[in-house]
């Protein structure tokens, strides 16, 4: 199918990605593009018609949206063991949909201070970010990975909002997400990952000068 090209920015949900792409083991091409200009060329706008970071050629394949960009590298190598199989992916869509549906807007609603009516919670695609973050804790409570003993593509996405909502405490420090959190981080892959995208922008810090 050919090589992967890996469109980003450091300090972007590229990170997340580039977590995958490392977990993967795959080669790779990376190509950072600034914020602005660069990312509404006609060019990049046929690959994200969002103008917006991160998204992955393949072959002849191009995918944005960093859940789904996990989920496909997953089944594009499933040699590397990153997805379960099919008959057992119940927690593990679950994860994966459940990360970019209620985890990412409740985070969003944390930050931005936005509060849910009383009225309207049952409206309201993640209820309350109270309602979320105890799900979020009672899915990673009693074992090991979001989707069960082993280690996925699931993890990964999901797992990269929980350390993000940790590190600018959007999410609250809870015992279970903390330890969740540091499974994760202490993986290899994650922190060549973060070695990577934290020498591309202090790159781009220094071509700004």
């Amino acid at each position: 199918m050919g090589g992967i090209t890996f469109y980003t920015h450091p300090n972007s949900r590229g990170r997340i990605v580039r977590w995958m792409l490392e977990e993967l083991g795959e080669p790779y091409e990376t190509r950072v593009l600034t914020y602005g200009p660069a990312m509404k060329t006609p060019e990049y706008l046929a690959i994200n018609p969002m103008g917006k970071v991160p998204a992955i050629v393949h072959g002849d394949t191009v995918v944005s949206e960093c859940a789904a960009i996990c989920a496909y590298l997953a089944d594009a190598f499933p040699d590397k063991g990153l997805a379960p199989p099919l008959g057992e992916r119940g927690a593990y869509y679950r994860a994966l949909f459940f990360g970019a549906g209620p985890v990412e807007a409740a985070v969003t609603a944390t930050d931005l201070k936005i509060e849910v009516p009383a009225q309207k919670v049952g409206s309201v695609g993640y209820g309350s970010p109270e309602l979320t973050f105890a799900t979020i804790e009672r899915m990673v409570e009693q074992r090991p990975y979001v989707a069960g003993d082993s280690f996925t593509a699931a993890d990964v996405y999901f797992g990269a909002q929980v350390i993000w909502g940790l590190m600018f405490k959007l999410m609250p420090a809870r015992p279970a997400l903390e330890a969740y959190a540091a499974r994760l981080t202490a993986r290899e892959a994650y922190r060549r990952a973060s070695e990577l995208d934290d020498a591309a922008a202090a790159a781009l810090d220094a071509e700004r000068g």
